[in-house]
C-alpha cells in the first residue's frame, strides 16, 4: 500500500453526498491503497452522475441521461464501495462521527466526507405554479426539456453562469428566449464589465431578448400555471416556461444540530477538515485558503474533483494545504469561455491576446498590481500560458507575507 507507515488508516470512510466530489473521493482512496470499507450516501437514486452536461447537452437533448453517468456500473463495482441511493442524510452527530438518514438508519465511521453540494434557490411562490424550474438535478433537467419542448416561450430569471447557458441551449432548440436579472449583462459579476458586454452581443446576436439590470418580483399564472414573470418595472414578460437560475446555497440544513460550524458552507480548516475525522469537499466546503488568508467556496467541477483528491490524500495522510488555482469553463453557443483564478469585481480588465471583435481573446485581470486571473474566448491553448501568471503573483505575494 502506498500509505504512509506512520498513519493509522480509518477503518471505515463515509461520504455523504454521491456526486463527482463524493465519487472522486472514493477513486483517489481507493488508488492511494485504502483497503479499508467504503460507504457513499446518496440523497437521489441516480448512479452519480456529471452537472454541467445538464445545462447544455442533456437539455439539449445531444446526450441522452446515461451519458451524463460519470463511471458505468463495472466501473462502480470494482471499487469496492457500498452505494445506498435514495435515503438523504438527515443528521451528523460529528462527536460520534455518526450520520442518520431519512429511511431511520445510523451510519457510523472513523472518517466521514461531506459531499452534499448546494441546492438551488427558489422565487417566492414558485413551487404554487407548474411549469416553472430549477436546474440542478438530472431529474430537472429532464424536467425542463419535457417543457421547453412543448413551449413557445421561455423566460429565465437570472443572468449568471446558469441562467446564460440555459438561455443559449434554449434559444439552440428554437424558442423565444428572454434573459432576465438586475446585472446590466450575462455573467457582469462573474466575468467583470469588459467580457460580459461581449456575451450580451452574442445573445442579442443570435436572437436572445436581454431584458437585464431590473429585478424580477413575480410571477403571473392562470389555472395553477405560469404565465409571466413580473419585473420592477411593473412590465410582465410572458411566459410558457419559466427558468428559475438565481443561485444556490450550501447543502448544510441536515447539519444544523451537529456541531460543526456552518457559515455559508462547512467551515474547514486549510486541509479541508470541519472537525477531527470530518472532512467537506466540493461546493458545500468553505476552506482556509493558505494563500490568500482567507476562506473561500468554490462551485466548479474542477474544484470538485481536485478538492476530492486533497482530501483523500489528507484522510490517509500525510496532510497538506489544499492550495488550488480555481478555474471553471462556459460553453454558449459556438463560444467556449475558460476562467482561471479570481476575478473580483473591481479588477483591471486588459485584453492580453486576440480581438474582441473577432470574439477570440484573452484577458488579463488586476488587483492591486497583482494578477489574480485569466479568462480566455476560444483560446484555450493560450489561455492555459497564461494561468502561470497567476501562480507567480501568488507565489510573490506568499513569499513578501
Amino acid at each position: 500500500m502506498s500509505i504512509e507507515d506512520d498513519v493509522t488508516a480509518p477503518a471505515h470512510v463515509l461520504v455523504v453526498g454521491a456526486s463527482a466530489s463524493g465519487l472522486t473521493t472514493v477513486e483517489a482512496l481507493r488508488r492511494k491503497g485504502y483497503e479499508g470499507r467504503i460507504t457513499v450516501l446518496g440523497d437521489e437514486p441516480h448512479a452519480p452522475y456529471d452537472r454541467p452536461p445538464l445545462s447544455k447537452q442533456v437539455l439539449s437533448g445531444a446526450w441522452s441521461p446515461g451519458r451524463a453517468v460519470l463511471r458505468g456500473q463495472e466501473v462502480l463495482s470494482a471499487l469496492d464501495a457500498e452505494f445506498a441511493l435514495g435515503d438523504p442524510a438527515v443528521g451528523l452527530n460529528a462527536a460520534s462521527r455518526t450520520v442518520r438518514t431519512g429511511s431511520g438508519r445510523e451510519w457510523g465511521a472513523d472518517a466521514i466526507v461531506v459531499a452534499t453540494g448546494v441546492r438551488a434557490r427558489h422565487l417566492p411562490g414558485q413551487q404554487a405554479l407548474t411549469g416553472v424550474h430549477v436546474l440542478r438535478t438530472l431529474d430537472d433537467s429532464l424536467a425542463l426539456r419535457a417543457d421547453l419542448l412543448a413551449a413557445t416561450r421561455l423566460v429565465v430569471v437570472g443572468e449568471g453562469v446558469l441562467g446564460s447557458e440555459i438561455a443559449a441551449t434554449a434559444r439552440s432548440l428554437g424558442l423565444d428566449v428572454t434573459l432576465t436579472g438586475p446585472l446590466p449583462a450575462p455573467m457582469a459579476l462573474q466575468v467583470g464589465p469588459l467580457v460580459s458586454e461581449v456575451l450580451a452581443d452574442l445573445h442579442t446576436d443570435r436572437g436572445v431578448r436581454l431584458r437585464l439590470g431590473t429585478g424580477v418580483t413575480g410571477l403571473t399564472g392562470a389555472d395553477g400555471r405560469v404565465t409571466g414573470v413580473r419585473l420592477g418595472t411593473g412590465e410582465v414578460l410572458p411566459a410558457d416556461v419559466v427558468a428559475v437560475a438565481i443561485g444556490a446555497v450550501p447543502a448544510t440544513d441536515w447539519l444544523a444540530d451537529s456541531g460543526l460550524e456552518l457559515d455559508n458552507g462547512v467551515v474547514c480548516d486549510s486541509r479541508c477538515r470541519a472537525e477531527e475525522g470530518i472532512y467537506a469537499v466540493g461546493d458545500v466546503a468553505r476552506w482556509h485558503h493558505e494563500h490568500l488568508g482567507r476562506l473561500v467556496r468554490l462551485e466548479n467541477r474542477t474544484n470538485a474533483t481536485e478538492q476530492a483528491m486533497a482530501v483523500a490524500a489528507n484522510i490517509l495522510g500525510p496532510e497538506q494545504p489544499y492550495l488550488p488555482v480555481p478555474y471553471f469553463w462556459t460553453d454558449q453557443f459556438d463560444a467556449k469561455i475558460q476562467v482561471h483564478g479570481f476575478l473580483p469585481v473591481d479588477a483591471e480588465a486588459d485584453v492580453v491576446e486576440g480581438d474582441l471583435p473577432a470574439r477570440r481573446f484573452v484577458v488579463r485581470y488586476r488587483s492591486e498590481g497583482r494578477v489574480t486571473g485569466v479568462l480566455g474566448w476560444n483560446m484555450p491553448k493560450q489561455t492555459r500560458l497564461r494561468r502561470q501568471e497567476i501562480v507567480d503573483a501568488l507565489d510573490a505575494s506568499v513569499s513578501t507575507n
